[in-house]
């Protein structure tokens, strides 16, 4: 039963991957990251850092700008920089549609 009052924008079921992956950086930062692939989000990928919670819809191009993963995940410079580093190893361009 919907509530009548609701106005969904939308409402959408479709199967997706999601990659959950466990790793310790060279500086022994951890990171417990689960990574989902979806149709949505024009190629980007759902971002969730499974300690905290703390999720984001990354691309590439997320990872030139300054302070995004600080930001999102409050890590420090040299957290992010590293989080960054392996980021770019998994996420794949981001494609726009017309």
């Amino acid at each position: 039963m919907v509530p009548k009052d609701f106005d969904f924008m939308s409402d959408s079921t479709e199967q997706t991957t999601t990659r959950f992956v466990t790793f310790i950086t060279p500086k022994l930062h951890r990171f417990d990251l689960a990574i989902t692939t979806t149709n949505r989000f024009y190629g980007k990928k759902l971002v969730i850092d499974m300690q905290s919670g703390r999720s984001a819809v990354l691309g590439t191009d997320d990872l030139e700008e300054e302070g995004v993963l600080e930001s999102v995940f409050r890590l420090g410079e040299e957290e992010a920089d590293e989080l960054a580093q392996f980021l770019a190893l998994v996420l794949g361009e981001p494609h726009f549609t017309d």
